[in-house]
């Protein structure tokens, strides 16, 4: 019953954030993030040196499609090889997380920063780098790479019990996110209101994939 509960409770709390996206996203249609997006995007790039530029276009391949979708994809194979059906599908749950981009970026009336912001000085050959939609909101790298931290962070809180440990796990889970959101608007590749709706986004569908990932023993390690 405990168990049942947890996994309820992980579920409403996925909900509340997608319920948060929705509405947020509401906002950005109705383009009243205009002024934050561009004053964000002048001040980063007026602060941070212009060294930075290729070890923040470096990482942001980490994002990319190709090695999210690999990561996910090899961490699902390995969980069906276990026989462990559920927890791959969790992993696979990225899938449809990246479709909620897609129609936002096809159908949200949101333009993308225009070229003169842009700061991304790596020459790479992946497709994703290549398609563009109409649009840039929400952004797809957060999605993804907030998808897979918040599952991984949550499956790292439910196998340790010792809470300095699941301190450590908190803060590298944060500080990746928040690194992989500022090289976004940085390079001009995103607004700070695309960054902000992938990370809700991402959040929600990777709180939803624990439901199915976690094991049997997760809800007594998950406390502080």
């Amino acid at each position: 019953m405990l168990k049942v509960k947890f996994r309820i409770f992980l579920f409403l709390i996925s909900s509340g954030i997608f319920a948060i996206f929705t509405l947020f996203s509401y906002t950005v249609a109705k383009e009243m993030w205009q002024s934050v997006d561009f004053d964000t995007t002048v001040k980063l790039q007026d602060h941070i040196s212009r060294r930075f530029d290729l070890e923040f276009s470096y990482f942001s391949l980490v994002g990319s499609a190709e090695v999210t979708f690999a990561i996910a994809g090899f961490i699902s194979i390995f969980n069906l090889i276990r026989f462990k059906v559920w927890s791959s599908l969790g992993w696979l749950m990225v899938i449809p997380a990246s479709a909620v981009e897609i129609f936002g970026k096809l159908v949200l009336f949101h333009p993308g920063p225009p070229v003169l912001f842009h700061r991304s000085i790596l020459e790479t050959t992946l497709p994703s780098f290549y398609i563009h939609t109409n649009f840039s909101y929400p952004s797809g790298h957060m999605i993804r790479t907030t998808f897979l931290t918040t599952a991984l962070l949550i499956v790292g809180l439910s196998t340790t019990k010792n809470n300095f440990t699941k301190l450590i796990f908190l803060i590298l889970a944060i500080g990746f996110i928040f690194i992989m959101g500022l090289t976004r608007v940085y390079l001009g590749e995103h607004w700070l209101s695309d960054v902000v709706g992938g990370v809700m986004l991402g959040a929600s569908c990777g709180i939803l994939a624990s439901v199915f990932i976690i094991g049997k023993k997760a809800e007594k390690n998950l406390h502080f």
